[in-house]
């Protein structure tokens, strides 16, 4: 066999293919031994008619077509390997030449991950805010302990923001009752915003026994989206009585024995929080810094397939439901255009990432190991409540085990470029991220960042919250293998 690789552009690259016929015997073999057992010869058992029995009685037409069917996908994966190509997605073939008994030709035109040259990581610097500690911040959290040991009093009084109540509820919407809302003995903490907008405003103020009608926008349900009239009955009113903040109440609520400890244990502990809010500032801004300095050529077919992909997470939000989508558009003050424009401006960075970070990851040779992919299995598994286990096997089965496997590699490339790069805080003071960041192997803060991944997760499953967003670069760089019988399995989509 004989290929040869042409430049079409970065992106770009046309894969010529040409291949003797004696290198088709074995799928001439196999074309034969199909064809056997899919038609019935008088004379022959089922799978047992000659070659020349077949070809007298289907043609030589239709032996070729499955011979060529099979061997091009194979013959293809050959020409890519042999010629150092790393394909993305499946590429466009067109068969140019057929010569029985002589030469099949083809060419194949397939996306290619483009040469990047990222710059030197120590020229990269970015600046991340102060972390700076309110003791305002340590009364709120010493609140938040409080209340987790304090006690509900019945009172007699209006309903008060920050009570506790019991109530009723019920909802028509152009005159028919919402069986959805309505309940009743439904406890609820006023102001707390975990029920519909306009149920806090009705009920402060009101009075045990007494009932009030407000209109609201149902979010959810046969209704969503419509204005709704709901009527609310308050039943009883509680308020919490709060312990004070005494050594007693330490002792009660702690390891420590005077409330000055307990308050500078919950200093230390925010101290450490912004610590790690910071240090995640700092790598999406040296990741922002990476790619404004980086020049990526971006792969077009890559591109709209994460496009399709955030389209379909989109729909499958509203339940496909065109009107619901519509009126959350309206909500955001968006129009359907700035929706499209926005969504294809984060698929073209989250590519240029991924394209930018594998780079990065080739280049400094960055493995992962089975525990750090474990690790990275069970926080997801945590994350969505599901057994690691069963994470696994719906990673499996939407094909997701590769590219969670890529987005720790990913990571891990991202804070190597992190502990290079000159980070200091908006006072000049110089950042230690290496209780963060760690040494070589232990980014702890590189691969879960909290920004929404948008790639195909498994189903039910959320997409990893990684640093970068989607797996389409890891999805698309399956080859067009996968078209014929010869597919590569689930756990082999990787770049070729």
């Amino acid at each position: 066999m004989k290929s040869t690789v042409e430049q079409l552009s970065p992106t770009r690259v046309k894969i010529n293919v040409e291949v003797p016929f004696d290198e088709l015997k074995p799928n001439f073999d196999r074309a034969y031994r199909k064809l056997a057992k899919q038609v019935r010869i008088p004379g022959f058992r089922p799978g047992k008619a000659p070659a020349r029995v077949l070809e007298s009685r289907l043609g030589r037409g239709v032996v070729l077509e499955e011979v060529v069917n099979e061997a091009i996908p194979a013959k293809y994966m050959e020409a890519v390997d042999s010629g150092e190509v790393r394909t993305l997605g499946r590429p466009d073939l067109e068969v140019t030449q057929i010569d029985d008994g002589d030469v099949l030709a083809f060419t194949a035109e397939v996306d290619v991950r483009p040469q990047i040259t990222v710059p030197a990581f120590g020229e990269l610097s970015i600046t991340v805010d102060d972390i700076e500690l309110d003791e305002s911040e340590v009364d709120e959290q010493l609140d938040q302990l409080r209340a987790r040991f304090g006690t509900l009093t019945g009172v007699d009084r209006p309903a008060a923001n920050g009570d506790f109540v019991s109530i009723d509820l019920s909802a028509t919407v152009n005159g028919e009752e919402v069986e959805d809302a309505t309940t009743s003995g439904l406890s609820y903490e006023i102001g707390s915003g975990e029920l519909i907008d306009g149920i806090d405003d009705a009920l402060v103020g009101m009075n045990a026994e007494e009932t009030s009608t407000f209109t609201t926008k149902l979010v959810a349900g046969q209704y969503a989206g419509q204005e709704a009239e709901v009527t609310v009955t308050l039943q009883s009113v509680k308020e919490r009585e709060l312990p004070e903040p005494d050594d007693e109440f330490a002792q009660m609520a702690s390891e420590f024995d005077t409330i000055g400890e307990l308050r500078d244990d919950l200093r230390q502990r925010i101290t450490r929080v912004k610590r790690m809010q910071q240090g995640v500032q700092a790598r999406d801004k040296v990741l922002d810094a990476l790619l404004e300095t980086t020049e990526v050529p971006l792969p077009e077919s890559v591109v709209e397939s994460e496009i399709e992909v955030r389209k379909e997470d989109a729909a499958h939000s509203f339940d496909n439901d065109d009107a619901a989508f519509a009126h959350w558009l309206e909500q955001q003050g968006q129009t359907q255009e700035e929706f499209d424009a926005e969504m294809r401006s984060d698929a073209e960075k989250s590519v240029r990432t991924q394209l930018v970070l594998d780079t990065i990851a080739d280049a400094e040779n960055v493995q992962v190991s089975d525990a750090e992919l474990s690790e990275r299995i069970v926080y997801q598994a945590q994350r969505f409540g599901v057994s690691p286990d069963e994470y696994v096997q719906r990673a499996q089965q939407s094909g997701q085990l590769g590219s969670i496997y890529a987005d720790v590699r990913r990571g891990k490339a991202l804070g190597s470029v992190v502990r290079e790069a000159t980070v200091t805080d908006q006072s000049g003071n110089e950042v230690d991220l290496e209780e963060l960041f760690g040494t070589e192997g232990q980014d702890e803060a590189a691969a879960p960042a909290g920004t929404e991944g948008s790639a195909e997760p498994a189903p039910d499953v959320e997409p990893a919250p990684d640093v970068v967003e989607g797996t389409t670069v890891e999805a698309e760089s399956e080859s067009a293998e996968s078209e014929s019988d010869g597919a590569s399995s689930e756990s082999e989509k990787q770049e070729k």
